[in-house]
């Protein structure tokens, strides 16, 4: 390293070093300061800040199936403010409408941390920067950040921008210094700087170079296809550390995950040196993806040594984050997501579930509550006393061995049948309860109808008739509904809402169907498995039959009934912390 590089060693030393250098200017007069300062400001106790950019808003939604409409854009740049990311992409201010009226929005929130980026590419091949549209757009968004793209990778710069590598410097140099000159927080991300690195190393090195001296406060090495290793990422990044030691430019960190080491690749940049790391909110991105967010900073905040992201408390909120993105852009929970997804703490296998009760450390590699998840016990055939104690504990049944016993042994009958509780935790409670003897049904099911047909225009109607009697009163209802358990459920709840209006505040979420096959030969059976939700919580039911409607019926009667043990519960228990199972518990 040359010798005017910072000290590598914690202490003192190294907080006097970048001390010193920030009040330097480069050739160009650009003031360092201000992205310097905050990237390499080193804590007590040796911590290193890192800074965290989201590109969710932008890169990730070159995903494909992933749209988000203004109003989603603005809703989840807030909720990535509030978790402390240090900057926010918002979008292409040249590409569309909805990316203009971004940034005209979201300087009207009320933004506590975040720093808004705009992103665009270098200026056109010839053409000056002051007369580019895209340069124009970048200014015109007024964001106090400009993230500018640029060719690393002579072959991209030759072959797919046809311009002279000469010419592709000088676009890099001419967007870079227009942006800084307008006053602009300048973010260089060096695309293809990996291939370029290993194809051109020399020419590769001239691009980081040019953008430095033209007044970029960060240069980005991007991953773009990412074919990277973890060993060659860490490898270039220390080599394009001391090739922008004279500027004292710091590097950042972006990489892609074709090769499903987007995460890793990102980890070891910031070991090597880097000091911002990219990505998106559950890896959202074109092809494979982009980094995950979530699990870069659940690695850097917990896991590893050394690293600050974040402010203070801010990780339990991670769970939170990453599925209100989902549910932002309609997609569906990555169930295997690492920290955050439902299974990353589930146990199913009886032995694993007895040792995380008496330690949880043996089968966990952290406490779930440090990113906002919890521990799930899973019910199956492999369970054994141990799940159904722990899924009890609410319960205090721990004692009562009889109880267990039932409860497993009709937890394998019902599974020999095709019933499945990993899901359905709202069907496996009410089977506690139907076990024990404490379940009192809410109504009693005398008849329902399905009838399926089309109008003259050839539209699909589907009509349900239901009959239930509630304490001495029968109700008869007919409703419509887009398909069966849709006209199903208005009807059901259209009789019921007299006598329990708070059904009212319950919607049907997700809707599964599966073929299983009983043991020996039987008749195949269906399994639909249904998600509800109210204002609090979400909760999964299952019903098998050999007839799809009934066990879609099986199915939407246990989370009516559900629901309504829930609040009746909530209502009779508040103020206490007794949850035995007795009466309607």
């Amino acid at each position: 390293m040359p010798t005017n590089s910072p000290p590598q060693p914690c202490g003192f030393g190294v907080f006097l070093w970048y001390s010193r250098q920030s009040d330097v200017s480069n050739e160009s007069g650009h003031y360092r300061a201000p992205i310097l300062s905050a990237l390499v400001q080193l804590e007590s106790g040796c911590m290193k800040s890192i800074q965290i950019y989201d590109t969710t808003l932008r890169d990730g939604t070159q995903g494909e199936g992933i749209s988000l409409s203004l109003q989603d854009k603005l809703q989840i740049a807030q909720r990535l403010d509030e978790i402390g990311v240090d900057y926010i992409e918002g979008g292409y201010p040249l590409s569309n409408e909805k990316d203009v009226q971004f940034f005209r929005r979201v300087a009207e929130l009320d933004l506590q941390h975040a720093k808004i980026c705009a992103f665009g590419m270098t200026r056109r091949k010839g053409i000056s920067a002051e007369a580019d549209p895209g340069m124009q757009a970048l200014l015109a968004s007024d964001a106090p950040v400009c993230t500018v793209v640029g060719k690393t990778w002579s072959f991209h710069a030759t072959e797919v921008l046809r311009v002279s590598l000469e010419e592709n410097l000088a676009m890099i140099a001419d967007s870079v210094r227009f942006l800084a000159e307008g006053g602009r927080e300048v973010i260089y991300d060096a695309e293809h700087c990996f291939d370029g690195w290993k194809q051109d190393p020399d020419y590769a090195a001239e691009t980081l170079r040019v953008a430095a001296q033209a007044g970029a406060q960060l240069i980005v090495l991007c991953d773009t296809n990412g074919g990277t290793l973890p060993e060659e990422i860490a490898h270039f990044t220390r080599l394009a550390r001391e090739v922008l030691t004279p500027q004292q430019i710091p590097v950042g960190i972006h990489c892609h995950n074709d090769c499903d080491l987007a995460v890793a690749n990102s980890l070891a940049g910031i070991d090597a040196g880097a000091l911002q790391v990219q990505g998106t909110i559950n890896g959202f991105g074109e092809r494979c993806g982009n980094a995950d967010l979530i699990s870069v900073i659940a690695n850097l905040g917990i896991k590893k040594q050394g690293y600050r992201v974040l402010a203070e408390n801010r990780l339990e909120r991670l769970t939170e984050l990453s599925r209100f993105v989902y549910e932002t852009a309609n997609m569906q929970l990555r169930t295997h997501q690492p920290f955050v997804g439902q299974s990353a703490f589930a146990h199913k296998g009886g032995m694993h579930v007895h040792a995380v009760n008496r330690a949880t450390e043996s089968y966990e590699h952290m406490d779930p509550q440090n990113v906002g998840n919890e521990r799930r016990i899973l019910v199956s055939e492999l369970s054994g006393r141990s799940n159904i104690i722990a899924l009890t504990t609410r319960y205090h049944l721990e004692n009562d061995r009889d109880l267990m016993d039932r409860i497993l042994k009709r937890v394998v009958e019902m599974e020999h049948d095709g019933y499945q509780f990993e899901a359905a935790r709202a069907s496996f409670d009410l089977l506690v309860k139907r076990c024990a003897g404490t379940f009192k049904p809410h109504f009693e099911r005398i008849k329902y109808h399905v009838e399926v047909g089309t109008d003259q225009t050839g539209h699909v109607l589907t009509e349900a008739t239901i009959k239930v009697r509630v304490e001495d009163s029968e109700q008869h209802e007919v409703a419509e509904g887009d398909g069966p358990v849709d006209a199903l459920d208005a009807a059901l709840r259209k009789a019921l809402s007299v006598h329990f209006p708070n059904l009212q505040t319950m919607r049907l979420v997700d809707y599964k169907v599966r073929v299983v096959n009983s043991e020996a030969g039987t008749a195949a059976r269906i399994r639909v498995m249904i998600e509800s939700a109210d204002k609090e919580e979400t909760w999964g039911t299952v019903g098998v039959s050999e007839n799809i409607i009934e066990a879609s019926w099986l199915a939407l009667v246990d989370a009516i009934e559900y629901k309504l043990v829930k609040d009746e519960t909530a209502d009779t228990t508040e103020g206490t912390s007794d949850n035995r199972l007795a009466g309607v518990q």
